[in-house]
């Protein structure tokens, strides 16, 4: 049987074509999206007996960093593009 989840080598090649130089942050949350820093990296084993890599926040406060932007959570698929809503003409003083 084929696992669905992704693997240390699926990340590794997902990562492969990023700039090596610029931070990498984790996605949390689909329902309320928002940005944390990674700090660790830590292999160990699950509740199943299977070896895993873990990839987790600091413990600093400041570990989230705030809202996902938009076109992230857009593209996760968290949530759907947002459209203004469209403008009623204005009254005019005088009913004109």
């Amino acid at each position: 049987m084929m696992s669905s989840e992704m693997t240390v080598g699926d990340l590794i090649d997902l990562l492969s074509g990023c700039d090596r130089s610029v931070p990498v942050r984790q996605a949390m949350n689909p329902f309320f999206p928002m940005a944390h820093r990674l700090a660790q990296v830590l292999q160990s084993v699950d509740e199943a007996d299977r070896t895993v890599v873990y990839l987790a926040e600091g413990p600093d406060p400041d570990a989230q960093i705030g809202h996902l932007p938009p076109e992230v959570a857009i593209a996760l698929t968290w949530q759907g593009p947002v459209q203004a809503p469209a403008r009623r003409p204005r009254r005019r003083a005088g009913g004109h």
